[in-house]
């Protein structure tokens, strides 16, 4: 019996730019709360943050913190101003909510996803780079690290080096001399990470990895299941990547949590023949789409975040300008002199549209949120320039009393500077309370 092809649901870019910000979390009550006033005043929970990682699955870790460190920001930009606690809890407490593997990069997952992953562990020489695969070659050092690390962790690779260097272990570091200087020890802990036998119990206040066992970091029902096949596994990938997404193309499934076409095809189709996927086709669009069969279709988004550039929302650049009509590039390893926009750009979303971009640094020693330069996406439909910097200089007041900064100092490029101060320099709306 030949079974039917379902019917493709025909979308347009609106509506899909709504049901992939609504898939997100910015259709969410909490969201609505967080942007009611300037500051409305509500503890935010374990539970608001078990919700963001419903919906989008992962955290992207990155090292630059000339703001905030990356995987921070998309709790924020979604429930608003939470207790860096939390995530002390969630990753560093047990039972962990968050652990850390490469997922889409470098990535904090519920452990669940973590268990997703152990396909990738088993194939470290095809998936990890060659710094990586060649310790295994080391099988001393590897004997010595899970040692150490079984007797006395955790630990971070200082504390291994340490250790070791008093037992006779001294190795030798291969790199450049200004990144990936590492040791033997630590390229020995990072292929143990990569296989999955180590994975960080936390960090330290210098956000080094607290290196542990994973068996005693995992929950013990996560650590003791089965290993899932990896067909199951891609199912299991490409599904979650589908929920996060609302509606996306093949390439926008894969790249969540870097799959391969051979290893996301199939799955995709499963997906389709189950019926969790429905075939899509968004105007304007050359790729063909698939459509969450839980995904909500709102009628309106009424939005407003600053997005990390290592946000799940824009993290795959091309599925940005096709949703919003944004070019989005990060210029952190542009030359000074070459930078458009500037180092740290983050776009900033109102209603269901990307309207501008700020380049943005906590000045600490200072006690301010400096911003460098802001620019005008005054292409959009519907761009209002006051309306634009009411709304941004209400999101930088949110997120410099977030920061524990006293304020905003705005510099001199981009359009968006003149209304972005005249609209700080108005008096702040009262603060709700309840």
């Amino acid at each position: 019996m030949v079974v039917a092809r379902p019917a493709e649901v025909q979308l347009i870019r609106a509506q899909a730019r709504r049901i992939a910000l609504a898939a997100q979390g910015f259709a969410d009550p909490a969201h609505r709360a967080r942007n009611a006033g300037a500051g409305l005043q509500r503890r935010i929970t374990l539970g608001h943050l078990g919700r963001v990682l419903d919906r989008i699955g992962l955290l992207q870790i990155d090292s630059v913190n000339v703001l905030t460190r990356a995987h921070r920001l998309p709790l924020f930009s979604r429930v608003g101003p939470y207790d860096d606690d939390l995530l002390t809890r969630a990753t560093a407490r047990r039972p962990r909510r968050l652990v850390e593997y490469w997922a889409h990069e470098a990535s904090f997952v519920p452990p669940a996803i973590h268990r997703l992953l152990r396909w990738r562990m088993q194939r470290v020489h095809e998936e990890g780079w060659g710094m990586i695969r060649r310790a295994a070659e080391n099988r001393a050092m590897l004997d010595a690290v899970r040692a150490e690390v079984d007797a006395h962790g955790p630990l971070t690779a200082v504390e291994l080096e340490r250790r070791l260097a008093e037992d006779g272990f001294t190795g030798e570091r291969q790199g450049n001399g200004y990144a990936w200087n590492w040791s033997d020890a630590k390229r020995a802990l990072e292929y143990l990470f990569f296989v999955g036998e180590v994975t960080s119990a936390g960090r330290t206040a210098q956000f080094e990895r607290r290196y542990d066992l994973t068996a005693r970091v995992l929950p013990p029902a996560v650590a003791d299941a089965p290993d899932p096949t990896p067909e199951e596994a891609f199912r299991g990938l490409v599904a979650i990547a589908a929920r996060a997404h609302g509606v996306a193309t093949e390439q926008c499934l894969r790249d969540y949590f870097r799959l391969s076409p051979a290893q996301a095809r199939p799955a995709i189709a499963e997906l389709v023949a189950a019926g969790e996927l429905l075939p899509a086709r968004i105007a304007g669009w050359s790729r063909p789409a698939y459509l969450h069969r839980d995904a909500r279709r709102p009628r309106r988004v009424d939005a407003r975040a600053l997005l990390v550039p290592f946000d799940p929302l824009v993290f795959e650049r091309t599925r940005t300008e096709a949703l919003f009509g944004f070019r989005y590039r990060i210029e952190i390893y542009v030359p000074r002199e070459k930078r458009v926009h500037g180092y740290y750009v983050l776009p900033f979303l109102l209603g269901e549209r990307l309207v501008a971009r700020v380049d943005l640094k906590a000045d600490r020693a200072a006690g301010v949120l400096r911003v460098p330069g802001a620019f005008g996406e005054r292409e959009q439909d519907g761009w209002d320039e006051e309306r634009v910097a009411a709304a941004l200089a209400a999101e930088l007041r949110l997120m410099a009393g977030w920061l524990g900064l006293e304020g905003v100092a705005v510099g001199d490029r981009g359009d968006l500077v003149p209304p972005l101060r005249r609209a700080l320099d108005a008096p702040a709306p009262a603060v709700a309370t309840r």
